[in-house]
C-alpha cells in the first residue's frame, strides 16, 4: 500500500545535513562491527554538497570507509572523466578524493560508453549492485520538476539502469554550471525508480524555497509519472530531510 514518506524539517541546511550523515555514520559503524561492507547509493548536485563534507569530517575523527561501497545514481553521457561538470570529477573533490574509501568500491556510470554499447552497459551496473548484495542507504536530491536521479516526469517505476533523455527543466537548470543551456549534454545515464525503490532505505535532501511546492506535491498522496518522486510513497522506508524553506508548505 502506498504511504507518504516520513520528514523532518530542520533550522537549516547543514543541520539536516549533519543528522543524515549522523545515520550514515552509524549504518557504517554497526555494519563494520557485523564485518559486512556497507553499500551506499549517492547523489551529485548543489543539495548534498554539506552532507559530504559532515562525512568528510566524520572521517577525520575517525569514521573508516574502507568497508563501504558505493554507486552514484547518474553521470552525463558525452563528457570526460576531466570535466569540471562531471560527476566523477563532483564525486571526488567532494568526498572520495578526502576519505579512505578503497578505489575500487567506487562505482560512477560511465560517460563515454558508445551508443551501442549502453544498454550492456546499464545492465551490468546493475548487476554489479546486486553483486555487492544491494544498496542499504540510498541519498537522493529531487529536481524542480520531481526528478529523482535522472528519471525525468513520465518515467515508468518499472525501469532499471538506463540511457535517459534530459528534461529542458533539467537542462535549464544545469545551463549556468556548463556556460549555457546549449552546452549542457542532452542525455545521461541513471538508475531507474526501479533500481532507487530496491534500496533497503532511502534519504531525500531538499533545501531552499525553490523546492518547497515540489517537496509538497512529493509527500501529496498520489503517486503519478508526471512527479518521479511521488514513487517514493510506494517505499517502505523513505524519509525526507527538509530545511525549514524546503518544508514551508507541508502542513
Amino acid at each position: 500500500m502506498p504511504k507518504v514518506p516520513a520528514f523532518h524539517i530542520f533550522p537549516s541546511a547543514k543541520a539536516a545535513s549533519t543528522a543524515l550523515a549522523d545515520e550514515i555514520s552509524q549504518l557504517i559503524r554497526s555494519r563494520e562491527a557485523e564485518e559486512r561492507p556497507t553499500v551506499l547509493g549517492l547523489a551529485t548536485g548543489n543539495t548534498p554538497i554539506q552532507l559530504y563534507a559532515e562525512l568528510v569530517r566524520l572521517h577525520e575523527e575517525g569514521l573508516s570507509f574502507r568497508n563501504v561501497v558505493t554507486f552514484n545514481l547518474d553521470e552525463y553521457i558525452g563528457i570526460s572523466r576531466e570535466n569540471p561538470e562531471s560527476y566523477w570529477q563532483f564525486m571526488h573533490s567532494h568526498l572520495f578524493d578526502r576519505i579512505d574509501i578503497v578505489p575500487e568500491n567506487i562505482h560512477i556510470p560511465e560517460s563515454t560508453v558508445l551508443s551501442k554499447n549502453l544498454e550492456s552497459y546499464c545492465s551490468s551496473y546493475e548487476r554489479q549492485i546486486t553483486e555487492a548484495g544491494g544498496i542499504d542507504l540510498q541519498v537522493l536530491g529531487i529536481g524542480r520538476n520531481g526528478h529523482i536521479g535522472f528519471n525525468e516526469p513520465g518515467a515508468s517505476p518499472e525501469v532499471a539502469t538506463h540511457a535517459t533523455e534530459l528534461n529542458s527543466v533539467t537542462i535549464d537548470d544545469a545551463a549556468q554550471a556548463f556556460g549555457g543551456a546549449t552546452h549542457v549534454p542532452r542525455r545521461a545515464i541513471t538508475m531507474g525508480v526501479k533500481t532507487i525503490l530496491t534500496a533497503r532505505r532511502i534519504t531525500l535532501l531538499a533545501f531552499g524555497t525553490g523546492k518547497a511546492g515540489i517537496v509538497e506535491r512529493a509527500l501529496t498522496p498520489g503517486i503519478t509519472a508526471k512527479v518521479p518522486a511521488t514513487y517514493l510513497q510506494s517505499h517502505h522506508d523513505t524519509t525526507f530531510f527538509l530545511d525549514q524553506e524546503a518544508g514551508a508548505q507541508l502542513a
